[in-house]
């Protein structure tokens, strides 16, 4: 049905008339209207020409200039909507794509169709460029992750050991300071552990991504004294581990900000499933950001892009000591 339809498109185009035929007429209208003016009016022109006549002849090239350009902006303007229709296309933003503008000819309709097929082309393109991308880093966190709780979280662990035994067998004035050593050890020893949660979420891949959310919310609540409420489905429909990690991203992302740069004292995190999508909705009640800022900032660009690669929604609200709402829509098919 589809095929046929654009068939029928392309037949309709075939009998409109081209852009050139249409520029043809247009000259040719104000030529022929000037030709029979000549013809069947009284109007005469004599050498040398005297002052009436030069008004005459003034007044009608004026008059051929101003129908020339009127017939002819009118023919033009379809390639002008057409223009203000490829600005309004935003990469980020994929799945627009332009419709037929109005009265449009035979070569605006096809410039139209290349341009969406031009579209196509760069979204698949931009959108296997990201997924390698995204995939190459996060393999490259999982490698650090292990290396920094495996390697670097057992080496600091035996000299923490090593510390509390050198105590034990100290002399006084010297068991103080190795116990302060053991002890600044074993707190990088955590911070060493979180930074490799941060880089990949053991949660996530063991307990899933309602579990992995919750653990989420409980951390950077403790780390940073804000109020966060989960208010997360207790099933979500089974998606792909690419699809988890872009959610648990964006949330992650949308979370930091606003403990950061919000001063929230209250953050809502919810996850559900809505008609044939699960969105994820995190909203505060901080300041707000401006609404020209909200797609300028590398976390939000980087958002966007994980929402294109997996075919989401992003969708970021936000008003002047209002708060902001940061939504992902993602489509189960």
């Amino acid at each position: 049905m589809r095929e046929a339809a654009s068939g029928r498109d392309r037949r309709a185009r075939a009998r409109q008339p081209s852009l050139l035929q249409r520029l043809f007429y247009a000259n040719a209208a104000v030529v022929l209207v000037a030709g029979a003016l000549l013809i069947f009016t009284p109007v005469t022109i004599s050498a040398p020409v005297t002052l009436a006549e030069l008004a005459i002849i003034v007044a009608a090239v004026v008059a051929m200039l101003g129908t020339t350009f009127f017939l002819l902006r009118r023919a033009l303007s379809p390639l002008r909507e057409l223009t203000a229709l490829m600005r309004s296309v935003d990469p980020l933003d994929p799945g627009r794509r332009l419709a037929d503008v109005t009265h449009s000819d035979a070569e605006v309709a096809t410039l139209v169709e290349a341009f969406n097929a031009m579209l196509d082309r760069l979204e698949q393109e931009r959108r296997g460029s990201v997924r390698r991308a995204l995939a190459a880093q996060e393999d490259e966190r999982s490698r650090i992750a292990r290396e920094l709780h495996d390697e670097l979280g057992q080496e600091l662990t035996a000299v923490a050991m090593q510390s509390e035994r050198a105590a034990q067998s100290a002399p006084a004035n010297g068991q103080a300071t190795l116990e302060e050593i053991a002890e600044a050890i074993r707190q990088s020893i955590d911070h060493v552990r979180r930074i490799a949660r941060r880089l990949r979420p053991e949660a996530l891949d063991d307990l899933g991504l309602v579990n992995a959310l919750i653990s989420l919310c409980r951390r950077i609540g403790q780390q940073s004294g804000v109020r966060i409420e989960p208010d997360l489905a207790n099933k979500v429909p089974s998606t792909s581990p690419e699809t988890e990690v872009v959610i648990y991203r964006v949330a992650q992302e949308s979370l930091t900000n606003a403990v950061r740069h919000a001063q929230a004292s209250k953050i809502t995190l919810s996850l559900a499933t809505v008609d044939d999508h699960i969105t994820l909705l995190v909203r505060d009640d901080g300041r707000g950001i401006d609404a020209a800022l909200s797609g300028d900032t590398a976390g939000v660009s980087g958002m966007r892009e994980r929402a294109m690669l997996i075919g989401a929604r992003l969708d970021i609200r936000s008003q002047r000591g209002a708060g902001t709402e940061v939504q992902l829509d993602v489509p189960l098919h």
